[in-house]
C-alpha cells in the first residue's frame, strides 16, 4: 500500500465523519452491557485506551487506506477525521459500564430490593431517599433482579416495550440531568486546563502515540509501509503467536499455552522485611509494556519503584514493632483501600492538586482576568469554546451541583466540600492518566474518604452522606473507565481542527446519546435475564458495601484513627518532598504521580509491565541514541497494535460462544 494516492488532510470534519462517529459510538453502547454482563466476554470498553474503539479504528484506517490505493483515489475518510470518529468512541464506550450503568441500576435499587429486618436498610435509609432519585415500585425492581415473566423468549424490541417506563423515566430524566451537569462541568474544566497542560507543560500523552502516528502515517499515504515496518513485525508476532496459543488452549486445552501469570509471592517470607511481597504477582501484557516504553523514562520508572517500595513499607514497619490493624481504618470506600498505611494517599492527592494548581499560576490568572473582562479574549486551538464562557460555564455548574447537594438535605459548606473533593479527584486523576500513559488505572482511597479523615464524620448529616455516597458511587469512585481523562485525550487529538462549534456540539450528542443508549441498554438487558443471572456480582458486591457503610456512619459515626491522620500528613510531606525535588532540580530520577498509584490495584497489575517498558527504553537511549529509539518504538508499538488486534478478535469469538478469553485486564 506503500503508492497509493495520498488522502487529503484538510483540517475540517465533513459530515460523514461525524454520522459515522455517532453511529459507532452507538454501537458500542448498545452492545456492551450484553457483551460485558451476560456473555462476560472481553470488555469492549475497558481502561482509557478502549479495545473496540482502537480495532475499529484499525480496520477503518486499514479498509480505507486499501481502498485508496485500489481506486487511485483518496480515501473516503482523511486521518484527522479518522482520529476524530475513534476519540467519539472513547468518550462514550466507558459510559457503557464501569463509567456509569454497570452498578447504575443496582446503585438507585439496592436500598430497596437488599433491605432485610438484620441490616435495617428500610428503617434507616427509606426516609432519606430523595424523591424521583429512585424508582418507587417493589414489581418494578423485584422484575429487574428475576427477569420479566418469558422475558427470555422476548424480542429486544419486546423488552423494550414490556419496561417499565412510567416507573424508570422519573429518576431516570432527574439522574440523567444530573450526569449531564457534571459532564458538563468536567468539558468546562478540561477546556479552561487544555491551553496549560498542552501548551505550557507539553504533556507527553503516552496513550495517544499509537493512534497519532498511525493518522501520521494514514495521512501521507504511507499507511502500509507502516505497518510492514520490520521492527513493527517483529512486534506484531509477539502478541499475536502469545494469544493464538493461549486463546485456543482456553478453548481446547490439549493446546500448548504460555504463561502470562507468575506468582512470586511463594519466593518471598510471609512475615519480616519483605512480607509486603508476599502476594506478588507478575502480569505479562504486551501492550502494557508498549505504552510504557512510550512513556518517559522518569515516570515509568517511578511506577514501578514506588510499587516496590510501597510494599516494602509494610514488612518495615512490621520489623519495626508497628503492627497496625486494618481495624485502624474504621468506615471507609475506597476501592481498594485494605491498610492504614495507603492512607497516605490522601494527603498525597491533596498536595498534588496543589501543585497543579502551582504550575497552572499564571495561566489561571489569565483565566480569571478574561472571564471578569480584564483582559481581552484569547483564542486557542486547543479549547474548544471561549475562555470566558468555560469559564462562566464551570463556575455555574458547580454551584448548581452544590445547591442541588443542599436543597437533597446537605448542608452549604458540606456540599461545596464534597463537589470540591470529587472534582479535584478527578482533576489528579486525570493528570495521572493522561501524563503517565495508564491505560488501566484505579483509585485507592474514596474521595469520601478524604473528606471524612480531615474533617470526621460528623459534618455530615445523615441525608448528607447517604447522598455524597450514592453519587460517589455513581460517577466518582471506579475511575478505569471514568469520562474525564478521555476529554483532555480528546481535547489533544482535535486541537487542529478549525470547526470547533460543530466539534464541540458532535461530542456533546455523542454523550448525550451514549447515556440515552446505554440507559436503554442495560435496563433491558436486566428485563430480559434478570440481573440474578448476569455477571454483575462484583457491582452488587461493592453497592451493597457502599449501602452498609453509609448506614455505619449514620447510626455510630467512629473517630478518625490517630494512624489515619499520621499517614496522611506523611503521604502529604512525602508527596511535599516530591514535587519540590521535580520542580527544581533537573536530575531529579522520581515523578511525584509514581507515588499516587504506588497502592492502586493497577499497579500490581501493571507494575513489571512498566519495569520492562522502562528497561528496554533506557536500554535503547543508552545504547543507541534518539536514532535507535526512533527506529525500535516501532516493535513497541507493534505490540500495542497486536494485543488489541487479538483482543478484539477474541472478542467477537466471545459474542457466540459460553465463555471468552481475556487478553486485557478487565
Amino acid at each position: 500500500m506503500e503508492n497509493q494516492v495520498p488522502p487529503t488532510s484538510p483540517s475540517t470534519l465533513r459530515p460523514r465523519a461525524i454520522f459515522l462517529g455517532l453511529l459507532l459510538a452507538v454501537g458500542i453502547c448498545a452492545l456492551t452491557p450484553f457483551n460485558n454482563a451476560f456473555r462476560q466476554a472481553t470488555p469492549l470498553g475497558g481502561g482509557h485506551f478502549p479495545l473496540a474503539p482502537f480495532f475499529i479504528f484499525f480496520w477503518l484506517a486499514l479498509i480505507m487506506a486499501g481502498g485508496g490505493r485500489l481506486f487511485k483515489r483518496p480515501p473516503w475518510l482523511n486521518g484527522k477525521e479518522l482520529l476524530f470518529i475513534w476519540i467519539l468512541m472513547v468518550l462514550v464506550s466507558g459510559i457503557a459500564y464501569t463509567g456509569l450503568v454497570r452498578t447504575f441500576f443496582i446503585n438507585l435499587t439496592a436500598p430497596f430490593h437488599f433491605a432485610t429486618p438484620e441490616n435495617r436498610w428500610a428503617e434507616i435509609l427509606t426516609p432519606l431517599l430523595p424523591a424521583n432519585w429512585f424508582p418507587r415500585s417493589q414489581e418494578a425492581v423485584a422484575a429487574l433482579y428475576e427477569g420479566l415473566p418469558g422475558g427470555r423468549r422476548l424480542g429486544w424490541a419486546a423488552v423494550i416495550e414490556a419496561i417499565p417506563w412510567a416507573v424508570w423515566l422519573p429518576s431516570l430524566l432527574t439522574w440523567g440531568l444530573f450526569v449531564a451537569l457534571c459532564y458538563f462541568v468536567m468539558i468546562c474544566l478540561v477546556n479552561l486546563l487544555s491551553q496549560q497542560w498542552l501548551r505550557n507543560e507539553r504533556m507527553n500523552f503516552p496513550l495517544l502515540r499509537v493512534p497519532l502516528l498511525m493518522e501520521e502515517a494514514y495521512s501521507q499515504g504511507a499507511f502500509g509501509q507502516f505497518l510492514l515496518n520490520r521492527f513493527m513485525l517483529v512486534g506484531l508476532l509477539i502478541p499475536i503467536t502469545l494469544h493464538l496459543l493461549n486463546g485456543l488452549n482456553f478453548y481446547f486445552p490439549g493446546v500448548p499455552q504460555m504463561p502470562t501469570l507468575i506468582l512470586a509471592g511463594a519466593y518471598f517470607p510471609k512475615f519480616g522485611l519483605f512480607s509486603g511481597f508476599y502476594k506478588l504477582k507478575i502480569y505479562i501484557y504486551p501492550a502494557f509494556i508498549g505504552f510504557a516504553f512510550l512513556t518517559t523514562r522518569q515516570i515509568s520508572f517511578s511506577f514501578w519503584v514506588f510499587f516496590l517500595l510501597g510494599s516494602l513499607l509494610f514488612g518495615l514497619l512490621a520489623v519495626m514493632g508497628y503492627n497496625i490493624p486494618a481495624a485502624a481504618l474504621g468506615i471507609t470506600f475506597g476501592p481498594t483501600l485494605s491498610r492504614p498505611e495507603e492512607m497516605q494517599m490522601i494527603g498525597a492527592y491533596g498536595i498534588f492538586f496543589i501543585f497543579i494548581i502551582w504550575l497552572a499560576r499564571d495561566h489561571l490568572m489569565d483565566v480569571a482576568r478574561q472571564a471578569f473582562g480584564l483582559a481581552p479574549a484569547r483564542p486557542s486551538n486547543a479549547a474548544w469554546f471561549s475562555t470566558r464562557m468555560a469559564a462562566w460555564g464551570f463556575m455555574g455548574g458547580t454551584l448548581i451541583l452544590i445547591a442541588w447537594l443542599h436543597l437533597i438535605g446537605v448542608g452549604w459548606w458540606v456540599s461545596g466540600l464534597v463537589v470540591s473533593a470529587f472534582l479535584m479527584i478527578m482533576l489528579v486523576a486525570s493528570r495521572i492518566i493522561t501524563q503517565g500513559g495508564l491505560a488501566y488505572f484505579t483509585l485507592t482511597a474514596a474521595p469520601l474518604d478524604g473528606v471524612v479523615a480531615l474533617f470526621g464524620p460528623g459534618i455530615f448529616s445523615a441525608a448528607g452522606i447517604f447522598v455524597a455516597g450514592i453519587i460517589q458511587k455513581a460517577l466518582f469512585l471506579d475511575l478505569r473507565e471514568s469520562l474525564m481523562p478521555s476529554l483532555v485525550h480528546a481535547s489533544r487529538i482535535t486541537e487542529k481542527i478549525k470547526q470547533r462549534r460543530v466539534m464541540v456540539t458532535a461530542i456533546s450528542v455523542a454523550l448525550l446519546l451514549g447515556v440515552v443508549v446505554s440507559f436503554t441498554a442495560m435496563l433491558a438487558l436486566c428485563y430480559k435475564y434478570g440481573i440474578r443471572e448476569l455477571g454483575l456480582d462484583w457491582a452488587s458486591g461493592t453497592t451493597m458495601h457502599t449501602y452498609e457503610n453509609v448506614v455505619a456512619l449514620i447510626e455510630t459515626p467512629p473517630e478518625t484513627s490517630a494512624w489515619v491522620r499520621t499517614f496522611a500528613l506523611a503521604g502529604a510531606a512525602v508527596m511535599l518532598l516530591l514535587v519540590i525535588g521535580y520542580h527544581r532540580f533537573y536530575w531529579w530520577p522520581l515523578h511525584p504521580i509514581g507515588y499516587l498509584t504506588c497502592y492502586s490495584s493497577a499497579m500490581r497489575i501493571l507494575w513489571f509491565s512498566f519495569f520492562i517498558g522502562w528497561l528496554c527504553n533506557a536500554l535503547c537511549m543508552r545504547y543507541g541514541g534518539v536514532g535507535l529509539f526512533k527506529k525500535v518504538r516501532y516493535l513497541f508499538i507493534g505490540l500495542i497494535i497486536g494485543d488489541f488486534l487479538m483482543g478484539g478478535l477474541w472478542a467477537l469469538v466471545g459474542l457466540f460462544s459460553d465463555a471468552s478469553y481475556q487478553v486485557l485486564p478487565s
